[in-house]
């Protein structure tokens, strides 16, 4: 059997008879750039997280450097965040000029450790960017009255998580700025780049709008040096349209999910966690193996796709590698890189895949079937 880490094609099929004339409309309209789908689409993301605004933009990544920038913050902040993520956050932070701080994270959830930030904390932070990692979120009832207590914003990264809830409550509300990524393999994921901020704070909301279109409030009059970083019309089309399947797709992840902890419990593993008070949407199912080169060799050999996110923390990247990090200083995200393994998942797997998947992985700890 092939199970492909990912198959995005799986999911044109049955969407086919609503994407086209979704597409054949802004055509036809020859609205392309903030026409009423991205209105509408605002609006509706607004909705689902409980805040008061959307502004769609480019990308996730641009959602987060436009954040910062309506926070005005830049040379002399510093913004702290995790280092065991993609790193779009960090890169936000390096663009407004503002000094990257990382704080570890939790060994069972992966998560950012409220602990270590709080040691990170000092009189030049502005900021924490709270990534609500693989699918749940970040640890926000101690992230939220952290950042409260030293008057910092909170921001939430929100791209993996679309649809979680935190206490009842939907991740993006937590902050005072959510921001999601629309790239083809999230959770509701657009035809290409597509991003979105949520706030529920006015102010901040137009000056958003502002900085995604060079600056402007009106045609040729800016006030500010901004971006053109626009929500594009033809992906919101899109995305509307698969915006009512999510919550029948973050259930089907939660089935696969609970398929594959059910067939791996009891193995020389560490499974994924739930947080209590969360609800995980399950854009990653990540286990821990001491053995994770030598089982992703023995999965490929059978036709079951991995992928590791992340083979290497932050803090640790070339990219970084004037800020002065070392190994052994996050060893909490240094340890998870080095065994963490990513099994398929997405919501058109069917369960006979889920089972072949669970059975090779048996088989390699050398465990016989898992018993009905």
């Amino acid at each position: 059997m092939n199970v492909p880490f990912l198959n995005l094609a799986a999911q044109y099929p049955p969407l086919q008879a609503e994407l086209l004339p979704a597409v054949q409309r802004v055509l036809a309209d020859s609205h392309f750039v903030l026409g009423p789908n991205v209105a509408a689409f605002e609006q509706e993301m607004a909705a689902l997280t409980g805040t008061q605004f959307g502004i769609g933009v480019n990308s996730g990544s641009d959602a987060l450097t436009l954040a910062l920038r309506a926070l005005d913050i830049g040379p002399g902040d510093e913004v702290i965040t995790t280092p065991f993520t993609y790193i779009a956050p960090a890169e936000s932070i390096y663009q407004v000029g503002a000094r990257l701080v990382f704080a570890d994270i939790d060994a069972a959830t992966f998560q950012l450790s409220p602990a270590d930030a709080a040691r990170k904390i000092t009189a030049r932070t502005r900021a924490i960017i709270a990534v609500h990692l693989f699918g749940q979120a970040a640890p926000m009832a101690e992230l939220q009255p952290l950042a409260q207590q030293h008057g910092l914003a909170l921001v939430e990264d929100c791209a993996q998580a679309i649809g979680a809830e935190c206490g009842g409550k939907p991740v993006g509300q937590f902050g005072r700025l959510g921001c999601f990524s629309f790239y083809p393999t999230k959770n509701l994921g657009a035809a290409g780049d597509a991003g979105m901020v949520v706030t529920g704070e006015e102010p901040l909301a137009r000056k958003l709008r502002m900085l995604r279109v060079h600056g402007i409030a009106r045609r040729y009059y800016h006030e500010l040096h901004g971006y053109n970083s626009r929500l594009d019309e033809l992906q919101a089309a899109i995305l509307r349209v698969k915006l009512p399947h999510l919550r029948r797709w973050n259930e089907r992840r939660a089935e696969i999910a609970r398929r594959y902890t059910a067939g791996l419990r009891g193995l020389p593993l560490q499974l994924p966690v739930t947080a209590a008070g969360n609800t995980h949407v399950f854009h990653v199912y990540a286990i821990l193996s001491e053995q994770r080169d030598a089982l992703q060799e023995f999965l490929a050999a059978r036709g079951v796709g991995t992928l590791i996110y992340y083979p290497q923390p932050l803090h640790l990247q070339k990219v970084y590698a004037g800020l002065g990090f070392r190994e052994g200083d996050f060893p909490v995200a240094e340890e998870v890189s080095r065994k963490i393994l990513p099994l398929p998942m997405y919501p058109e797997l069917t369960d006979a895949q889920v089972d072949y998947v669970v059975a090779q992985i048996r088989q390699f700890a050398g465990a016989g079937p898992k018993s009905p």
